[in-house]
């Protein structure tokens, strides 16, 4: 059940990665309600969302297996039944977008996004992830699989692409593009890097009207460099690496992956939104 204030008094947090009352009454307004939920009289359901959404927290931040779920939270099966059924029905999407529009409000930002920046990083995976959908990136010189994903300038999720570390950053970027364009249609401008030169810039031009515009380093540059635009996806990816769980990639499934990346930006977004808000203009 949702519940309300009084279903929910103080208390303290038992972990770390476990919401504060303030982070509750921030996120809790944002909480889909699933189809087969809405206008449904009688009994609610018999569990707490809070719990549940805590219970992810900790697995996400932690890098435990499921069934590794401490006592305290309900049993891992019925967090795990909670996780795959708003993965499989777009409820974690539309939480997460929710919570992205709000953020977005908050920094005096419009709710959809007129620009975006696009990346690729590879990461290890784990014995567990079947052999059809990981391979080995030459260049990166990692075996496993690879995370596309295009954020907007505050360095927040706007679509994500899980697959074998061996696809090409451009042959990915054509999906992750032509989603983009559909679930963002006000967005004109797509940053990158100099992975995704040559003809899928024509592409996006001519098929999505996106102007995708790479930015290189010059020759003069030596060692590291804060690149325009493009630190924005950067520190993106280095958020990601901060959650223990997707330090490397653990899930049988690509959309499971792709949940788990999710999963961390609404934790990052809820704690944005129940910080206090800094006095004068920004």
């Amino acid at each position: 059940m949702y519940g309300n204030a009084a279903d929910h008094p103080d208390r303290e947090r038992r972990y770390p990665s476990d919401m504060t009352d303030a982070e509750w009454a921030a996120v809790r307004p944002l909480l889909p309600v699933p189809a087969w939920l809405k206008g449904r009289g009688g009994q609610p359901e018999g569990y707490c969302h809070r719990q549940l959404l805590d219970a992810i927290r900790y697995l996400v931040a932690g890098g435990i297996s499921w069934r590794a779920m401490p006592a305290d939270f309900p049993h891992w099966g019925r967090v795990y039944a909670f996780f795959r059924r708003w993965r499989e029905h777009g409820l974690l999407t539309e939480f997460h977008d929710r919570l992205r529009g709000r953020v977005r409000e908050r920094e005096g930002r419009e709710v959809e996004p007129t620009a975006g920046i696009i990346d690729a990083q590879s990461v290890k995976a784990a014995a567990s992830v079947p052999s059809v959908s990981r391979g080995w990136d030459g260049g990166k010189k990692v075996g496993g699989r690879k995370r596309h994903i295009v954020t907007d300038c505050l360095g927040l999720l706007l679509v994500v692409a899980v697959t074998a570390a061996n696809v090409g950053d451009r042959d990915a970027a054509m999906g992750l593009l032509m989603r983009l364009r559909r679930l963002h249609r006000d967005i004109c401008l797509v940053w990158a890097d100099g992975g995704y030169t040559g003809g899928i810039v024509d592409w996006a031009r001519e098929k999505l009207a996106l102007t995708l515009q790479v930015v290189k380093r010059t020759d003069d540059m030596e060692g590291f460099v804060v690149l325009p635009r493009r630190w924005a996806v950067e520190r993106t990816f280095a958020w990601l690496m901060h959650s223990r769980r997707l330090a490397r990639d653990y899930e049988t499934l690509p959309a499971s992956s792709e949940a788990m990346i999710r999963w961390s930006m609404v934790t990052r977004m809820g704690r944005r939104l129940a910080r206090p808000r800094a006095a004068g203009p920004r």
